[in-house]
């Protein structure tokens, strides 16, 4: 694929991406992507041939490579194991803030509306989900429990997101920043 192509691909993924988070997966269609990408509709089959499901699943795995890339630098770059949990949270939720709060999770919209029901998209967040929990475990290595801990954090994580974005506020990420002092000694 040359660079127009490889460019036109992720105009599409970024306006999917953009809209899933913001809209979930019902309230982004073919139409809206298209419009929003500037892309021509055809360079959409063109680069998903596999339609709508194909181009969320790329967008997902996209995003999360993004967030996984992210907590990585953090664990390369923050000193404790509660200092790279706090430094998660202020990010996320600086993300969040940002966005007017509209972008929580770049996948738990996707995960919430269709995993029960769309196999491919479920295991496209599934493989997001293991890879965060993978960071934050291999961070956790000297803890005897990082394994259960680590998918305890990133609930705490999600649902401190998914809170955060319904009260429009900080507040849930700042109390299990605290909690994480109790839960981490």
């Amino acid at each position: 694929m040359g660079q127009k192509g490889a460019e036109t691909r992720d105009r599409l993924l970024d306006a999917t991406q953009e809209l899933m988070e913001t809209s979930g997966y019902f309230g982004a269609g073919l139409n809206q992507v298209v419009a929003a990408s500037g892309a021509p509709r055809g360079s959409l089959y063109f680069h998903f041939p596999g339609g709508k499901d194909q181009m969320v699943g790329a967008s997902i795995r996209r995003a999360g490579t993004a967030i996984g890339d992210s907590l990585t630098a953090l664990a390369d770059t923050t000193g404790s194991a509660r200092e790279f949990l706090a430094a998660i949270l202020r990010q996320l939720g600086d993300r969040l803030e940002d966005s007017g709060w509209r972008k929580g999770c770049p996948v738990a919209t996707v995960a919430l509306e269709t995993a029960a029901t769309n196999d491919p998209l479920q295991q496209a967040v599934s493989e997001v989900y293991t890879d965060w929990e993978t960071t934050l475990r291999t961070r956790l290595a000297d803890r005897p429990d990082a394994e259960d801990l680590a998918v305890t954090l990133l609930a705490l994580i999600e649902g401190a997101l998914l809170l955060a974005r319904a009260h429009r506020s900080r507040e849930p990420l700042n109390s299990v920043a605290r909690q994480l002092n109790t839960l981490l000694s």
